[in-house]
């Protein structure tokens, strides 16, 4: 079994387009070399790197998880600021373990492609993985994975168990949330929804948004296909959660992944940024789709 680790520079195309091609390729080159050192200090081997972000492998899943908190916990303690923009550097990561294929020097295989779909739904700052890895991990490492619940990860056929790693916890600043800034309080972050010539936000600290046909819903959809009172968005548990309360069920797609996540009478975390259909998938004619996102 084998390791795997995809770590990758959140908002390159920002930076490359603030700093120039040149200035930029020498800054991320000196970032992902810096990051390539604390991960072989950890018993990983990179096995490339990928642009702006890289790929590396470990023979075991501790070693693996205790490379990404570092970097992670060392982009918080001294912030890198890229180019004097004034915005910190963060990274996102994904991790998962299986049988890996090397040849001449490169890996493949199922637990690669999932690391690389994980690295790509996980917001600014924030490491996710898998079962198979929380499986693996001792007590207290383990103690540290908090899971998002069953996802559909692109290219997988069926659902998979992610996991998020509160590798802040007991730090002074609260675990962060999907595609939040990790100097930013939980409190503080904020989902929006938007769609069908509507805006809606929530907090923290608001009352449950409401989505469905009746013109008292927070946010309302005239479609035959839309329960009065279709589905919820809530905070709680400092994770923003969506309930479906519908007759006809609720299609999830989360970040760029292909299959949704339906649910029926049922709830999932909402991460990062996707979509949000209500009573039918989105490629039905005329799907009332409603877009979300969690910002700062």
């Amino acid at each position: 079994m084998t390791t795997v680790v995809f770590a990758d520079l959140v908002g390159s195309t920002g930076i490359f387009e603030r700093l120039g091609d040149a200035t930029a390729s020498h800054f991320v080159t000196q970032l992902t070399g810096a990051l390539s050192k604390v991960f072989e200090q950890h018993n990983g081997r990179v096995v490339k790197l990928l642009g702006d972000g890289l790929f590396v492998v470990f023979a075991s899943e501790s070693d693996a998880l205790a490379s990404c908190v570092a970097i992670q916990t060392r982009l918080q303690d001294k912030p890198l600021l890229a180019g004097g923009s004034g915005q910190p550097v963060q990274m996102q990561m994904g991790v998962e373990s299986g049988e890996v294929v090397e040849i001449d020097g490169d890996c493949f295989g199922d637990a690669v492609n999932c690391a690389a779909r994980l690295a790509d739904l996980a917001g600014a700052a924030q490491i996710l993985t898998t079962q198979r890895v929380q499986a693996a991990l001792a007590v207290l490492q383990r103690a540290s994975l908090r899971s998002l619940g069953p996802m559909y990860l692109r290219g997988k056929s069926e659902v998979t168990e992610v996991f998020r790693v509160e590798w802040q916890t007991g730090r002074d600043a609260d675990a962060t949330v999907m595609g939040a800034s990790m100097y930013k309080a939980v409190a503080q972050q904020v989902l929006e929804l938007s769609g069908l010539g509507q805006t809606r936000s929530l907090d923290a600290r608001s009352d449950k948004l409401t989505l469905g046909r009746a013109t008292t819903a927070s946010l309302s959809v005239n479609d035959s296909r839309v329960s009065r009172v279709h589905a919820e968005a809530q905070w709680r548990g400092g994770q923003f959660v969506l309930g479906d309360v519908s007759s006809f069920g609720t299609w999830v797609y989360l970040g760029n992944q292909s299959e949704p996540v339906v649910l029926r009478r049922t709830e999932c975390y909402l991460v990062g940024q996707g979509q949000i259909v209500l009573g039918c998938a989105r490629d039905a004619q005329d799907a009332p789709v409603i877009n979300f996102s969690i910002r700062a």
